[in-house]
């Protein structure tokens, strides 16, 4: 086993300059057709037992769902939900994909992905490219049932007023409603016109209620790491009229912290990766000393430490994009074992012992 999954580390390091050689879309488009290439295949197979870890003192119960462990794949990695089942041969819990938008759109002129490699970072402002909410349901439906949760990301569809907002997303909900395991509405995409303003009190109650009565359960929000401290208290108190399931802290960030050291830091479009992490998890802490529904933690996630952090924090859950593209396809695995460590040195019993440990 060990041996196995050191081939499979050293495979991925070794390939690991040439996609870096790529402009940043052109390696992810390249990844991405190499796995969906393995998927329901006997390679899926064999990456599943060597990757997945099944322990369970890893497993969390959170809005009505099992996980067999709290790692998660944020959305934007997998926007049109091709690669549930072999994402999860990798180890990780839940996949959440999207953003979707009620409409297919091509997302904004490219290059629109930017690598910041010296900051172990990226900045993207794709735009919410994705096929639509139709053709992506359809293509949940048609799909093998991947033995993790999929949650389906949805987002507003270009060029559409914030006042029609509410049936924007409704329309997208009901396309989705019969294969999604939970719901997280998207109101700050940094990289799509207008949405973040979608955060205000008004738009949020009016969103939310439209999918509260359209049935959505479970139902999260995802937040972003810019708004000011009372704009996030007014979001969770919209979270708690609507009886929502869960809180996503955080969406990526148009700020620009000191220290960045790569020129790409100059593009605009939303920051993920190591420069955020910190951030990430003061909002995860924010947000679980404000709430009792559960969190979870999105930012900066590329070790078990960091996922541990979070976790302590109050995520009941944490998701992990730009981490994946750094330290390649056992990173999962590699934060799923190092939790368990660090349960065994602080002596909890699991991952749900540990959650909110710091607050």
């Amino acid at each position: 086993m060990q041996h196995a999954l050191a081939v499979i580390q050293q495979t991925y390091r070794a390939l690991r300059p040439a996609l870096f050689s790529l402009p940043a879309e052109t390696a992810h488009r390249v990844v991405h057709r190499g796995l969906r290439t393995v998927q329901h295949t006997p390679i899926e197979d064999a990456l599943r037992d060597r990757l997945r870890v099944g322990d369970g003192r890893l497993a969390v119960d959170a809005f009505g769902q099992s996980f067999d462990n709290p790692v998660g794949v944020a959305a934007g990695f997998d926007k049109n939900a091709e690669l549930p089942s072999v994402l999860g041969a990798l180890g990780f819990g839940h996949v959440e994909i999207g953003g979707v938008t009620a409409r297919a759109q091509p997302g904004n002129p490219r290059p629109r992905m930017f690598r910041l490699a010296a900051d172990r970072a990226i900045i993207n402002r794709m735009g919410l490219n994705n096929e639509g909410a139709d053709a992506v349901g359809e293509r949940l439906r048609a799909s093998r049932d991947p033995g993790i949760p999929v949650g389906v990301n949805v987002a507003l569809s270009e060029a559409v007023d914030p006042a029609a907002a509410p049936e924007d997303y409704r329309y997208t909900y009901e396309r989705v409603a019969d294969v999604a395991d939970y719901l997280a509405v998207n109101v700050s995409c940094p990289n799509s016109e207008g949405m973040r303003d979608l955060q205000n009190r008004e738009s949020l109650e009016a969103i939310l209620g439209e999918l509260v009565d359209a049935g959505a359960s479970p139902l999260l929000v995802k937040l972003s790491p810019d708004l000011p401290d009372p704009a996030v208290e007014d979001a969770l108190a919209v979270v708690e009229e609507f009886d929502l399931d869960g809180v996503i802290a955080t969406n990526t960030t148009t700020e620009r912290p000191s220290g960045l050291e790569s020129p790409n830091r100059a593009e605009k479009g939303g920051l993920s990766g190591a420069p955020i992490e910190g951030r990430a998890t003061e909002m995860v802490r924010f947000v679980a000393e404000r709430t009792d529904v559960p969190v979870v933690g999105v930012g900066g996630v590329a070790d078990a430490a960091g996922a541990y952090a979070k976790i302590r924090a109050g995520a009941s859950l944490v998701q992990l994009y730009t981490g994946l593209v750094y330290e390649g396809p056992t990173l999962a695995r590699d934060i799923n074992e190092g939790l368990l460590g660090l349960l065994d040195r602080d002596g909890f019993d699991s991952v749900e012992d540990a959650v909110g440990a710091d607050l």
